[in-house]
């Protein structure tokens, strides 16, 4: 839908060409997935997929071009892209929720986050600029969600510990030779067969 309100509305060509190239790329990871998936997740993303990313789609573009004046396009198509990004930015609040009650961060991704607040940053920007709210207010909100995810990543981070099998008293020593003593045994006897 992003590619489409690119198209149709006036100087929007960067808007376009960015969400054309995120279109491809995510028909590249779906077409992998439904690669190597399970059966019961393939049928499950083909069909949201054909729903959700080529008829739903296909069917705004042809109602709108065959049925709509220009401006018209621009507020359909722009009114449907903000929903679909609003929807997309609200999705991590689940997760967000689970690290709140949990106080982990183990269920959402660094670099996931982080990529949300420079996404939804880099966007408002360029939607101050350009004065269009169609843009605006999904970014504004996935920034505003972005920066939440970060701050609950500073609040409930921790590094991992360690998986030493010792203690502080020095018992690793023994464990290392505990454990090794049945390999020990095998050789000895190995060698004197």
């Amino acid at each position: 839908m992003w590619v489409y309100y690119g198209v149709v509305k006036p100087n929007s060509i960067l808007v376009a060409t960015v969400n054309g190239f995120g279109a491809v790329l995510e028909l590249v990871y779906v077409i992998i997935f439904l690669i190597f998936a399970p059966p019961r997740a393939r049928a499950i993303t083909a069909v949201l997929f054909g729903v959700l990313d080529v008829v739903l789609p296909v069917a705004a573009v042809l109602i709108t071009q065959l049925s709509c004046n220009r401006e018209m396009q621009i507020t359909i198509a722009g009114f449907l892209s903000l929903l679909f990004s609003v929807l997309t930015y609200g999705s991590p609040l689940s997760i967000m929720k689970t690290v709140v009650r949990t106080k982990s961060v183990d269920y959402m991704p660094f670099l996931l986050s982080f990529i949300l607040f420079i996404n939804g940053l880099t966007w408002t920007v360029y939607a101050v600029l350009t004065r269009d709210w169609f843009i605006g207010i999904p970014n504004g909100s996935g920034f505003v969600l972005g920066t939440a995810q970060l701050v609950l990543y500073a609040m409930y981070w921790k590094p991992e510990k360690s998986k030493r099998t010792s203690s502080d008293d020095g018992c690793q020593t023994e464990n290392l030779i505990a454990h090794s003593a049945p390999l020990l045994d095998k050789n000895e006897s190995r060698a004197e067969a």
